[in-house]
């Protein structure tokens, strides 16, 4: 007897429908082939699939059984398929109604007892079911939170496969999930391991920080060891707005194919915030792998990717961070497939000036000869340098700050009017769908939204050939210098937001 059972696969950030065909030979010689690329896990799933059956109290005939997965084109991978396997199996061996199985979607893995287990991917293979218009899904208990994110399809939270085949029966029926048990507020506490209020000193740089927040630009802090880059750059969480519905669900699509969504918390709405290690390789950082899977340039988008002691990483490593932070993107490509992930992150990175970190220090000697220094800061590239929108530096604190007990200005008062600010910019980018905030325009917006005042341009004038600015970096003046404006409620661009905008650009550049 035949039976078809349908599943989905996850390829890149989007779901495929899986056809899962059992064909039951009674006559044959005793076997369980799976075939139509699958991978090393799914072939395991013969094994979970017999002990679940027979440990459910349901008959598992010790004969030939053939399983299809179709697309054959379409490598399968992960035990996702452990689920619809076995209902294909009961329902080949006539032990589960084949009528219900036609307008639903089965995805799990099985425990040798029968119980469903978590998997990667719900939310897209949910969205995907969803859009070929299928009634329902079945999904594991721990997971129907994530899938109930998707709205007009029904989500049935199985916990064994025992309990799903008395619902296919209608003997115990289970309830589909009801979505208003979905916890979607946004937290009180937007994240930031420190509060902008316990850093001492380093006004420059939190003015500096509060500007990339609000237009989702660039940083590189630059300074000697111990006087709080790193301390800073954790705070910026905490000062970051709060993510729309829309964008939450971005980056929750991308942590559920990760598997990175803790259970209690199906809907990801504090911004993500990434500090990998120097160490990472190229896959580890923008994504890779003989099935692709995102990076940390796509963990980190809608938030930030924090890249402590830059000039440790790899050149070569340092160098694919071109492309995402230009295009807002990341392409995979491999033989047999490209795919595309999102990657549109605010990048802040901090770095000491030379390998003993004293370099220019007006207290401590630096021990670095011209060209260990040399050395060290060429590990940067300038065209990547030129991607950054605000290089600062950070002095050592004064001894008189750093004992002073008064506290700064709090996190949440710097965040309200960096939300005021991007609240600026929703309004003018409401008919500019790929806009969120100002570093996402490209050079039309820039010239319709970005036009300075006429003592701006001129100041503007002579700063390009005296600094001997690229392109590039003209471009990026006029949108951070947008991006002042917004701070200030100014709908034009006037020369004191140029004139600070300029200021955060390197003296010279480095190559």
């Amino acid at each position: 007897m035949l039976s078809t059972v349908y599943s989905c696969a996850v390829v890149g950030l989007e779901g495929e429908i899986v056809q899962v065909e059992v064909d039951f030979n009674p006559y044959g010689m005793p076997a369980f082939m799976v075939v139509g690329l699958p991978d090393a896990a799914v072939q395991e799933s013969r094994e979970r699939v017999r002990s679940a059956i027979r440990n459910s109290g349901l008959k598992f005939p010790n004969k030939r059984y053939t399983a299809n997965l179709a697309p054959a084109s379409l490598r399968k991978e992960g035990p996702a398929y452990d689920l619809p396997l076995a209902v294909g199996v009961l329902a080949a061996t006539d032990q589960v109604p084949l009528h219900r199985l036609n307008s639903a979607v089965f995805v799990g893995e099985l425990s040798l007892d029968g119980t469903v287990r978590h998997i990667g991917g719900v939310l897209p293979i949910t969205y995907r079911a969803w859009q070929e218009g299928y009634e329902c899904v079945y999904v594991p208990e721990d997971d129907a939170p994530q899938a109930a994110l998707v709205p007009e399809i029904d989500v049935i939270p199985v916990r064994s496969l025992g309990q799903l085949v008395e619902h296919l029966y209608e003997l115990q029926v289970i309830a589909p999930y009801v979505r208003s048990e979905l916890n979607l507020k946004v937290p009180n506490d937007l994240g930031g391991l420190t509060n902008f209020s316990d850093i001492k000193g380093q006004q420059h740089v939190k003015r500096a920080l509060e500007v990339a927040a609000a237009g989702s630009h660039n940083v590189l802090m630059s300074g000697p060891p111990g006087v709080g880059k790193t301390l800073l750059a954790r705070a910026m969480p905490g000062i970051l707005p709060t993510m729309s519905l829309d964008e939450a669900l971005e980056v929750t699509r991308i942590y559920s194919v990760a598997d990175l969504l803790p259970s209690d918390n199906p809907l990801v709405r504090i911004r993500p915030f990434r500090a990998p290690h120097h160490t990472i390789s190229h896959a580890g950082l923008v994504g890779g792998g003989s099935w692709p899977r995102p990076g940390e340039v796509s963990l980190a988008h809608r938030g930030v990717l924090f890249l402590d002691e830059l000039p440790e990483f790899g050149t070569h490593t340092l160098e694919l961070l071109r492309q995402p932070v230009e295009d807002k993107h990341v392409t995979i490509s491999r033989a047999k497939t490209a795919l595309t992930f999102p990657a549109n992150f605010m990048m802040v990175a901090a770095m000491n000036p030379c390998p003993c970190g004293f370099y220019g220090d007006p207290v401590k000697e630096c021990t670095c000869s011209s060209a260990q220094v040399r050395r060290y800061q060429q590990r940067i590239s300038g065209p990547l340098l030129d991607r950054i929108d605000i290089h600062i530096d950070v002095p050592r604190v004064d001894y008189d700050k750093l004992t002073d007990d008064r506290r700064g200005e709090p996190s949440a008062a710097i965040r309200d009017r960096v939300e005021a600010a991007r609240e600026r910019q929703r309004e003018r980018f409401r008919d500019e769908v790929r806009l969120q905030a100002n570093a996402d325009m490209g050079p039309s917006e820039i010239r319709h939204y970005c036009q300075p005042s006429h003592e701006g341009q001129q100041l503007l004038n002579t700063t390009l050939r005296q600094m001997q600015l690229s392109a590039r970096a003209y471009h990026r003046i006029l949108k951070l210098s947008r991006t002042i404006a917004d701070l200030a409620g100014n709908d034009t661009i006037e020369i004191e937001h140029l004139a600070e905008a300029i200021q955060y650009r390197p003296r010279k550049v480095m190559y």
